[in-house]
């Protein structure tokens, strides 16, 4: 009997020792970040060049998609209208880019947790992985609508401006394929075929010419100076740092929508009218502003396109502790006809 009862007190104990250090007893990371202020923290000059069909009548100091030739142009639907063909880049959505689950550095840092632990992230540093020093990362991507020139009514019914409200339209956490390299393939299959040296090594032509200037979009496999946009999701096999890998697990999560049909195309001729459907991104169609944990708001750098080199620009953005949870305010290229 004493040794039933010895037993059963150390198992009391064992019991009480595991409680006190489970993961769900431990303190949640601590998530930061703050609201974006419209009027310090957006980088207003990353609005131009404003066009008119292939002529920049308010030219800007960064490179520029390409725009029809002609000023002119014609609708059918919903209206049948003739008007004049535009071109600008406008601020449409904001992004969290986080390794801590349920946090979310654009709304101020909060933590909306739903009670249960799903899809950790996380950040390691150089390990030997088949005779090669490698680094990892995985991340969580919250995608919110935010079509800020809309709200601020810079120009009152202008039709081109995206009318909606502000919501969180996406939340990676919840979904299986950005959890699963594997499950991730059933979108994007043909991340077999780019799987090689040769393909890769064509990365590094797009990773020059979106420093330079814009990435070139037949390249659609690479994100230039970030790495592989395969597999779609926020598992990053060659992480260098905070700014790097997180740039790209966004330029992989924009690939994404645009394959789930839940991003569309607005840039070009065929955009004047209408969105239209765009399973292969275009990456000229974006830029990628840090807005947290510190906003980029001058320079040519600010808005800098997918791909495009983040030394210097963005050296020393990102800090340890309270910086490591990112931001980012997604400008959209718009061609638009307008009255």
């Amino acid at each position: 009997m004493t040794r039933l009862l010895r037993a059963a007190v150390l198992a009391f104990w064992a019991m009480l020792l595991g409680l006190a250090i489970a993961p769900e007893a431990q303190a949640a990371p601590t998530c930061n970040g703050k609201f974006v202020n419209p009027i310090t923290d957006v980088c207003w000059s990353c609005l131009f060049p404003l066009s008119v069909g292939g002529l920049k009548i308010w030219p800007g100091n960064r490179p520029d998609a390409s725009n029809p030739g002609s000023p002119i142009c014609a609708c059918a639907d919903p209206i049948p209208r003739v008007g004049i063909s535009v071109g600008f880049w406008e601020p449409a959505r904001l992004a969290d880019v986080t390794m801590k689950p349920w946090c979310f550095p654009n709304l101020g840092g909060v933590r909306i947790a739903p009670g249960f632990d799903i899809g950790q992230g996380y950040m390691a540093g150089p390990s030997m992985v088949g005779g090669r020093s490698q680094s990892t990362a995985k991340w969580h991507v919250h995608w919110y609508v935010y079509p800020l020139l809309y709200w601020m009514e810079l120009l009152t019914d202008f039709v081109c401006f995206e009318q909606a409200s502000f919501d969180i339209a996406y939340m990676t956490e919840v979904d299986p394929l950005w959890q699963d390299d594997a499950l991730s393939g059933l979108i994007n299959p043909e991340a077999i075929v780019f799987a090689n040296p040769v393909a890769q090594a064509a990365c590094a032509a797009d990773c020059v010419s979106a420093t330079a200037s814009m990435p070139i979009d037949s390249l659609f496999w690479c994100a230039g100076c970030q790495g592989s946009m395969y597999p779609m999701n926020g598992n990053i096999a060659s992480s260098i740092g905070h700014v790097q890998s997180s740039r790209l697990a966004l330029s992989r999560f924009a690939y994404k929508m645009h394959r789930q049909a839940l991003a569309w195309g607005t840039m070009g001729a065929k955009g004047l009218c209408e969105k239209y459907v765009m399973p292969i991104m275009r990456k000229q169609q974006y830029r990628f502003q840090m807005v947290n944990p510190i906003p980029t708001v001058s320079g040519r750098f600010a808005c800098s396109p997918i791909g495009a080199s983040t030394m210097p620009p963005d050296a020393g953005r990102a800090y340890p502790a309270g910086g490591e949870d990112m931001g980012y305010l997604v400008w959209r290229k718009r061609n638009c006809c307008v009255m």
